[in-house]
């Protein structure tokens, strides 16, 4: 592919850097750490609440779902709202109030009011949802355009913190304080970021750069994915690892039962969640400006089914299988934070940030899926699922490029497409 877009970040970007962008990075990450922090830690701290209220994880689950869910059914239109819109930080700030609100509406409804109140209000917190987690990124274009790489490996690292921190956070409340109080931790934390984003420098757009929203315009972000062979490559491939991705905690929970150690659990995923911290960070200090993103991201698919094989092989060898693990999961750091750049490049801007949920919501529903098909699985045993999660990054890295080489004219407007 040509290599045009490469002035997203390319070299010396970095270097005509302000103290103005330094310190927008510096606000944007505090309130994308606290936003998705709540959004983490949520997943965790509803379950304990409906334990402790309802004696049910089997509600605590569906509360989780509600939350999961429209993160991938509401990306489309969230995002298309977000491109149309005029002034983004009433937008932005009032989206994290409602997931604020919500969340703590369905602290309150559950164990004290009917069931559909508390999904109800779940419901509510997760159609904002994608705005705590691609929406953010997008607005990185326009906060730091100067140094959008390292920007990029930031944000991923503030993705892993969030991944790590949240669920501990949520369970530590929990544990000291009750379910209640730690998913009002969680709703304050989410309040937090809403009030520390009008301190963004946002300009209200001006009628001209605003895109015009119509019903149709909800597919847009999906008919660019799908028509601009980078977008599309790294979009097949990284949903294709992460379906594999998905079945890692079905897994480690089977490895885990199977020595009688239920922490071992713990061990294998903040193994690969540590790892891809590590990756993210060594991406913000080593950026990979000589290669083009999306063939970091084809590189690393292919590189990631190596240490999961490896796992597969040796899955009673602890010697092996962690290293692996934790291998793994720097791989994917890299690989997350180049992902991000091709977003960041082939979005077009009337498109920009419908791109970006849109593609964070495909990835989650290929979780999801590839959780659901793990449990079903869970009969195979452990070496069949590794190499399942082994052989679902190697399909990611092989299709992408097949994607990626076809011959495709690119267009340049997304209204005729």
């Amino acid at each position: 592919m040509a290599r045009e877009g490469m002035t997203l970040t390319d070299a010396g970007a970095d270097q005509r850097d302000t103290g103005g962008e330094r310190s927008n990075l510096v606000r944007y990450s505090l309130l994308a750490s606290l936003a998705r922090l709540a959004d983490e830690g949520a997943r965790v701290g509803l379950v304990l609440l409906a334990v402790e209220t309802t004696r049910s994880a089997g509600f605590g689950g569906l509360l989780v779902a509600a939350l999961v869910v429209p993160h991938v059914v509401a990306a489309p239109l969230v995002g298309a709202v977000a491109d149309a819109i005029s002034r983004r930080k009433v937008f932005y700030s009032g989206a994290l109030l409602v997931y604020a609100t919500a969340l703590a509406l369905t602290a309150v409804a559950t164990g004290s009011s009917p069931r559909w109140v508390a999904v109800a209000a779940a419901l509510a917190a997760g159609c904002v949802g994608p705005l705590l987690s691609g929406g953010l990124t997008s607005l990185l274009n326009e906060l730091v355009p100067g140094r959008l790489r390292s920007a990029y490996g930031i944000d991923s690292t503030l993705y892993g913190l969030a991944g790590i921190v949240g669920p501990s956070a949520a369970a530590v409340l929990a544990g000291a304080f009750g379910g209640r109080i730690a998913v009002f931790c969680l709703a304050g934390s989410a309040a937090a970021a809403s009030l520390l984003l009008w301190s963004l420098p946002l300009a209200r757009r001006e009628r001209s750069e605003r895109y015009h929203l119509r019903g149709a315009d909800f597919l847009a972000a999906a008919k660019v994915i799908i028509r601009r062979p980078a977008l599309g490559s790294v979009t097949l491939g990284s949903c294709l690892g992460q379906l594999g991705a998905g079945a890692l905690p079905v897994t480690a929970a089977l490895m885990a039962q199977r020595v009688h150690s239920t922490s071992l659990t713990g061990v294998i995923l903040s193994l690969i969640a540590l790892g891809a911290l590590a990756g993210s960070l060594l991406y913000v200090y080593f950026p990979l400006r000589s290669w083009l993103p999306e063939n970091v991201i084809l590189v690393c698919l292919l590189a990631t089914a190596v240490p999961f094989a490896a796992a597969a092989a040796f899955h009673t060898t602890p010697a092996v299988y962690l290293p692996a693990f934790a291998i793994s999961g720097l791989i994917n750091g890299l690989m997350f934070c180049s992902l991000l750049v091709v977003r960041g490049r082939e979005a077009p801007p009337e498109l920009h940030t419908q791109v970006f949920t849109v593609g964070a919501g495909l990835k989650s529903a290929s979780g999801a899926i590839g959780s659901a098909l793990a449990g079903g699985a869970a009969g195979a045993g452990v070496a069949v699922l590794l190499g399942g999660v082994s052989l679902c990054h190697a399909l990611g890295g092989l299709l992408g490029a097949a994607v990626l080489r076809a011959p495709r004219r690119r267009p340049t407007d997304p209204e005729n497409q």
